[in-house]
């Protein structure tokens, strides 16, 4: 595991995630997103109206999120669900906290 590796990217890095097939696309969405923020920064260095910047930030948390709920579901239909799958209680469990985990942390984002 590398230093700035996390547990469960150090176990993962030997499988495919459940995210691997759509990669290309979230890769996509993510430079889109990218591009958002840029464009927030340059509004603001521009003195842009503060309602407009204000909208702009709230489409870009709302792009972030949908990114974030569908990495969810590919989590739990493909780690959570195979996990299961495997019959070991003990990774299942692991499996189902890291994903209410990562609930609690985006319900309170």
């Amino acid at each position: 595991m590398s230093p700035t590796q996390t547990n469960s990217e150090a176990k993962n890095d030997a499988g495919e995630h459940g995210y691997s097939p759509e990669k290309d696309a979230y890769l996509k969405r993510m430079k889109r997103i990218e591009g958002q923020a840029r464009g927030i920064t340059k509004m603001i260095e521009d003195d842009k109206y503060c309602i407009d910047i204000l909208t702009q930030i709230s489409a870009l948390s709302g792009a972030l999120q949908s990114v974030a709920i569908e990495l969810l579901d590919e989590h739990i239909n493909h780690c959570v669900l195979n996990a299961a799958k495997s019959g070991n209680d003990d990774e299942a469990a692991v499996k189902i906290k890291e994903a209410t985990d990562a609930i609690n942390r985006l319900v309170r984002s």
